[in-house]
């Protein structure tokens, strides 16, 4: 048997998919599963959403690439339509979630030194714990996640975690280091660690203790944004809005990676010509996706469909929460996150389960199992993928 010439650092489920349409895949066998992960919110619009495919055609017959050291005629607009759809702004494209979320933690840095007038080297950012903002050795140095860590340092300095969700905590933590304090980084919900979502006073809480300590307030809305939640942000939900913010993600479409650190100009500005950069960063090709993408977010319609259907979609989940078949469950809109009885399976088995049954989905510390159906699915399809979560949870309580 030949080993395979792939680097082992995923796990994926045993299924191979070979096309994609709206919220459902097939494999290479030609069977059909309903995805309900849609690659970790990327996938908001469903797989190969039309409109976003012919922007990306359109495009491909124009021009693929131009360097940034020349302008070209979609980048203008690309930032100008996420500026608007974020109201913030400045925009300051990139390709990845971490890209993203390393940019904002360099102008934070920059904006430190520059106007807050912290001295170089000695600007500090708070974190919260069991946060998820990537890989790169710089976001892993803030990293709770053993795994993520092991064996990869030395690790970057400048990050102090404290508890998500505690006030007192945060609060404490920027008084005691306020002078070299340049910002806040948050989730306002954490994803990878199963759809935490924390009280709404904590992220309003947030927002005004950094006001009045002369801090950045930064949130990190790749995963949660662009209408996962019911709504286009997720700090929508308690109005508070970030200095800085990070998308990526949905923000390509599920088709081409786009990512994007957007946020207010006093600190945008300071990103002068060679402080930070990207080949591909606001590529022909990304700004044409993502320009669609904003357009299509800008008329509504899939933050309400993500409320209407949302509602429906918790509802279901906490009936099993009642009936004894789950411990517990967390979510807002078309994204949640469930708790397996450890005594009774492990996530893992339950997405094989899951997987059995045509429902693609994914676990997370053990045994909690996230669901992020894409925005555009069917009330039908939706309880059709409901009803087999459901008979796989009576499976493991007989």
């Amino acid at each position: 048997m030949q080993t395979s010439k792939l680097a082992p650092n995923y796990n994926p489920l045993p299924v191979k998919i070979a096309t994609a349409e709206g919220e459902w895949v097939t494999d290479i066998g030609g069977r059909r599963y309903y995805d309900a992960l849609a690659g970790y919110s990327s996938l908001n619009f469903g797989h190969r959403h039309p409109a976003l495919i012919q922007a990306v055609k359109d495009q491909m017959d124009r021009v693929t690439l131009v360097s940034r050291a020349f302008d070209f005629e979609l980048l203008e607009p690309f930032a100008d339509a996420l500026a608007d759809l974020c109201g913030m702004d400045m925009v300051l494209p990139m390709n990845t979630g971490a890209e993203a979320v390393e940019t904002a933690i360099k102008a934070a840095r920059k904006w430190g030194h520059d106007v807050k007038g912290i001295e170089n080297s000695q600007s500090l950012i708070i974190v919260a714990e069991k946060n998820f903002h990537g890989r790169t050795t710089t976001i892993v140095s803030f990293s709770c996640d053993d795994v993520a860590r092991d064996s990869f340092g030395p690790f970057s300095p400048g990050f102090l975690a404290v508890p998500y969700g505690d006030t007192e905590a945060l609060a404490k933590a920027i008084e005691d280091n306020a002078d070299r304090l340049a910002a806040v980084l948050l989730e306002p919900i954490q994803g990878e660690s199963g759809v935490v979502i924390p009280p709404d006073e904590y992220l309003r809480a947030a927002r005004d203790l950094t006001e009045k300590a002369n801090v950045l307030l930064i949130l990190d809305e790749i995963q949660s944004g662009l209408g996962r939640t019911g709504y286009t942000f997720a700090w929508e939900r308690v109005g508070v809005k970030p200095d800085l913010m990070t998308l990526g993600k949905a923000l390509g479409g599920g088709i081409f990676p786009v990512s994007a650190c957007v946020g207010k100009k006093e600190v945008m500005q300071l990103m002068g010509p060679g402080t930070h950069g990207s080949t591909f960063g606001g590529n022909p090709i990304a700004c044409a996706v993502g320009i669609a993408a904003c357009k299509m977010l800008a008329t509504g319609e899939y933050q309400s469909r993500a409320r209407e259907l949302g509602e429906h979609f918790q509802s279901r989940l906490e009936d099993m929460v009642r009936a004894g078949l789950l411990l517990r469950k967390r979510g807002v809109g078309m994204w949640a996150g469930i708790d397996i009885d450890p005594d009774r399976a492990t996530g893992r088995a339950v997405c094989e389960l899951l997987m059995d049954k045509g429902v693609l989905a994914k676990d997370t510390h053990g045994s909690t199992v996230r669901f992020a159906p894409p925005l555009s699915t069917s009330k039908e399809d939706l309880d059709w993928m409901l009803d087999q979560l459901e008979a796989v949870l009576k499976e493991i309580h007989p």
